[in-house]
């Protein structure tokens, strides 16, 4: 059996919920899958945790693969260049939000924003997360850490777009608020 045979029946395994399925295309994918997302972000932890997102997403869509539309690898690859385009798209939103927060606020006179942000400790940002209403915890963690769009985020919470958005805009008011005084203490 060829390669793009062997691809098909492994979606259609994995379709059926057979997990072998998943792990014969990871073993023959996930080398350039992990190249291409690589490439893309710059960053290998990123990358590699954009590929487990993306096997995630084809195990529980394995059914939507439509031949007609190309090669289960090339289905593969479109699914991960897409990822880390929302990926790159989320943090280039998140250092707007942030030069935006720099332009409204002047910074006191010899307080270097890079050095307060090292000294705010993941400790601090997590329990500003942690004290977020689960609804905008939710938001946040599926745009921020998995690199979900908007409409990603509507459709995997089964609400519409537009209250992603406010949740996600009120989420970011009050993490400000909360870290914001944590970076000018430290």
């Amino acid at each position: 059996m060829n390669d793009a045979a062997e691809d098909l029946s492994d979606l259609r395994d994995m379709a059926a919920g057979l997990s072998q399925g998943l792990s014969r295309l990871y073993d023959r994918h996930a080398g350039v899958m992990l190249r291409v997302a690589f490439r893309l972000l710059g960053n290998r932890r990123d990358a590699e945790d954009l590929l487990h997102d993306v096997f995630l997403e084809v195990w529980r869509k394995a059914d939507s693969y439509d031949p007609s539309r190309g090669s289960v690898r090339a289905w593969l690859l479109l699914r991960v260049r897409s990822r880390a385009i929302d990926r790159m798209r989320t943090l280039q939103l998140a250092r707007r939000l942030l030069v935006a927060e720099d332009d409204a606020v002047p910074a006191p006179v010899g307080v270097v924003e890079d050095r307060a942000m090292a000294q705010v400790d993941c400790g601090t940002t997590r329990t500003a997360l942690d004290r977020l209403p689960p609804d905008q915890k939710e938001v946040v963690e599926l745009g921020y850490f998995h690199g979900l769009s908007c409409r990603e985020i509507a459709e995997r919470c089964q609400i519409p777009v537009g209250t992603v958005k406010s949740r996600l805009s009120a989420a970011l008011e009050k993490l400000r608020r909360q870290l914001v005084p944590a970076m000018e203490d430290a």
